[in-house]
């Protein structure tokens, strides 16, 4: 039976790893490993320690799906809605910028819960805190090293991390990677910011009349949700929950300041913004290194083949766009490039 690694547990590698399960026609071991205590990327969804119930969005707020996506990735869309796990956000958010035929959607389940849809369907065996420091060319196979020296063996591997860890990986992969294709890696960039996310207990009053609030003249904040009132969870014995985006530029300024530090600024801010809003119970406070692609590989759309035979493909929104749509269609060009092999 062949084997196949999935090479981060975020949006595009879930996506990528149901997809590799729904396609497969001939019997496939599939293993998703990722650098993270748990699966989501960067639609991670945290929760309070002081009750699991109590949750926040930590990356990704909502889905916006345009009129093209709608009517050409349909049938994930219709999927996802019809088991619940995405819902129309019909809750206020102020600033929002809606085009003409957009839909907004929200997981009511928190946004992980659509990376945990894909990672079920998928089958595969999951593995966490595996950070990959080397693949190399092994009889015909591929060997990854992970950081605690531990090793395995794969006939296929689908990497769906950031593409500056794709660059920093070891072994041959640096010099299967051509020039030009490195080249179109490097000219990859994101965007950087930091997510604080504040738990209450419940009976906590949090009295406005959004759920979501686009802040324009911060230089440190630039979303508010009341995350709760944003997925319609209304129920008095769970606290409420909030989350705040930080702007890119202040992002950037303390990319690499401690996050204790990072937590206090962002704190002091919001209370310039939201004057006597009550104390939290928890916080939990997230950097985003890798926050949305603002430069993306520009001449292998939705896909990077490294080397045939054994496959080793390259994939995620790094190769396309940072949502919902530029994730999946580069899980269906990754898929698209395998079909052969599996």
């Amino acid at each position: 039976m062949a084997r196949a690694l999935v090479l981060g547990a975020g949006l595009s590698g879930s996506l990528v790893a149901a997809l590799l399960s729904r396609g497969a026609t001939r019997p496939l071991q599939l293993a998703v490993w990722d650098q993270a205590a748990d699966s989501g990327g960067r639609m991670v969804t945290a929760r309070s320690p002081h009750d699991p119930r109590c949750t926040v969005d930590l990356g990704a707020q909502y889905i916006t799906c345009t009129p093209y996506y709608a009517k050409k990735h349909h049938r994930f869309y219709d999927e996802l809605l019809a088991c619940g796990v995405l819902k129309p956000l019909t809750a206020p958010i102020d600033g929002m910028v809606t085009k003409e035929g957009d839909c907004n959607f929200v997981a009511p389940g928190g946004i992980s819960s659509i990376i945990n849809h894909y990672l079920k369907e998928s089958g595969a065996e999951l593995c966490f805190g595996q950070r990959v420091t080397h693949i190399s060319l092994r009889n015909g196979t591929w060997e990854v090293i992970s950081e605690s020296g531990s090793s395995e063996q794969f006939d296929l591997v689908v990497l769906t991390i950031p593409v500056p860890q794709i660059l920093q990986l070891q072994g041959d992969i640096v010099h299967l990677i051509s020039e030009s294709q490195r080249q179109q890696l490097e000219s990859v960039s994101y965007s950087s910011r930091y997510a604080l996310g504040l738990f209450y207990e419940a009976g906590t009053k949090i009295d406005v009349p959004w759920a979501g609030q686009y802040i324009s003249c911060n230089p440190c904040i630039r979303f508010i949700s009341i995350d709760n009132k944003k997925r319609d969870i209304d129920s008095p014995e769970i606290g409420p929950s909030l989350v705040i985006h930080t702007t890119v530029p202040f992002g950037l300024a303390y990319l690499e300041h401690r996050a204790e530090d990072v937590q206090a600024l962002i704190l002091q801010q919001l209370e310039n913004v939201w004057p006597g809003l009550p104390p939290p119970v928890a916080t939990t406070c997230r950097k985003w290194r890798y926050s949305q692609v603002t430069n993306a590989v520009t001449n292998d759309p939705g896909q990077m083949t490294v080397h045939h035979r054994p496959f080793l493909v390259c994939g995620g929104d790094g190769f396309t766009q940072s949502n919902f749509d530029g994730c999946l269609t580069s899980a269906l060009c990754v898929l698209e490039a395998l079909k052969t092999h599996i």
